[in-house]
């Protein structure tokens, strides 16, 4: 039996045919499999590797701390240095009232934490969501993720959720003194990377304020200079009352958190004490690489490689076959005319040794969100084999 077919085996499977690669390492922008085949990581392990596969920094990081301790107690504790100065460094290049932060192991325990926080602060259970959204596979997560087709093998889900049309102003009087809280993507991933309008975010921070319901900012895939700006909500300059984070955040380690305000954080020490907690949270590891990685993220020119990034692919790529290329940044989406072209560009990109991906809730749209260490030439290789297998299948 060989290794895909071990792996059919005795890993569980998440669709009926995985793209099987069987990786040997990684290194910058490029995976390489153990058939000696090279690959151009143009999602990023899906945003994930924004300062690409196995930064030194990161690395060094890790290596470092794995020879002092691993875990040692459940989050909240004891004092570790890495968590410590993580924290530190990391609130201190928020807005005032996102001063506190909580760790956790991935981006749906971040919105988990976040519903739980807003329901426990305000004493209300209303929830308002958009279509479209996505916010994670866990219960909570999945119940303010606005696609049916994910929803309704799960249902009954949490109770009391409204979806609204993204960027819509119509029925935002939904959100009244029984709302705890709003929760949005400042750009929409799965949904087919689609920014918010200024205006209508502007609108849902206002209604937010003014009813007591806390604004809930998704920032798991556009977080961490993915868009130009370190979180997707510089653009609009309109705060959150909880910030949600992961992908990018630990340099690769598996890692996610949600940041408050001190007063907001005080629901989870009361009635009961240690009335949300975790094991795994701020693993030490996981958070010298963050450390590492944003530190690294700070002292370059990745936001400016970014800008670049959006570009150069919104100049290249245009013509015959695609609509549109959106997004902000590296947080990009292709969109092309038909399914059947976005299956083919993908598949020969593939074959051509180029990772793509699509969205969960699109057939005809291409993920781009490439690393932001890749280098202007590689880019512009990349982009030169997309565009010519657009023009062959139109």
């Amino acid at each position: 039996m060989g290794n895909l077919d071990k792996f059919k085996e005795h890993v569980a499977q998440t669709s009926v045919n995985p793209i099987g690669l069987e990786i040997s390492h990684a290194e910058g922008p490029f995976l390489y499999t153990t058939d000696g085949k090279r690959y151009v990581d143009f999602i990023s392990g899906i945003a994930v590797s924004s300062l690409g596969h196995r930064h030194p920094k990161v690395i060094e990081a890790i290596k470092e701390q794995v020879d002092k301790h691993l875990h040692v107690m459940v989050y909240g504790e004891f004092i570790q240095k890495p968590q410590l100065e993580f924290a530190e460094l990391l609130t201190s290049i928020l807005p005032d009232g996102l001063d506190q932060v909580y760790f956790v192991n991935s981006g749906t325990e971040a919105n988990e934490g976040a519903l739980k926080l807003a329901k426990k602060h305000t004493g209300r259970s209303k929830l308002v969501a958009f279509k479209n959204s996505y916010h994670g596979d866990t219960h909570g997560s999945l119940s303010v993720t606005g696609r049916d087709v994910y929803r309704n093998p799960y249902l009954p889900l949490l109770p009391d959720i409204h979806f609204l049309d993204f960027n819509s102003d119509e029925g935002l009087d939904v959100i009244d003194d029984t709302t705890a809280a709003v929760i949005l993507e400042p750009v929409q991933g799965e949904g087919g990377i689609i920014p918010s309008d200024k205006k209508w975010l502007k609108e849902i921070r206002k209604r937010c304020t003014e009813s007591g319901a806390l604004l809930i900012y998704d920032e798991i895939q556009s977080g961490f200079g993915r868009t130009g700006k370190m979180f997707a909500f510089e653009h609009y300059g309109i705060a959150p009352d909880i910030l949600c984070l992961a992908k990018a955040m630990s340099g690769g380690m598996p890692m996610g958190a949600f940041v408050a305000s001190k007063e907001i954080f005080e629901a989870f020490m009361f009635n009961p004490p240690l009335n949300h907690v975790t094991t795994f949270g701020g693993h030490p590891v996981s958070c010298a690489a963050a450390l590492a990685n944003l530190q690294e993220l700070l002292s370059g020119d990745y936001l400016e490689k970014a800008k670049l990034i959006e570009k150069k692919t919104k100049e290249k790529l245009k013509g015959k076959g695609i609509i549109e290329v959106r997004g902000m940044g590296a947080m990009l989406g292709l969109q092309l005319e038909s399914k059947e072209l976005t299956q083919k560009v993908v598949e020969e990109c593939f074959s051509l040794g180029i990772l793509l991906g699509w969205t969960l809730h699109s057939d005809t749209l291409i993920r781009l969100a490439p690393p932001l260490i890749i280098t202007e030439d590689q880019l512009n290789d990349v982009l030169t084999v997309i565009l010519m297998s657009i023009e062959m299948n139109s």
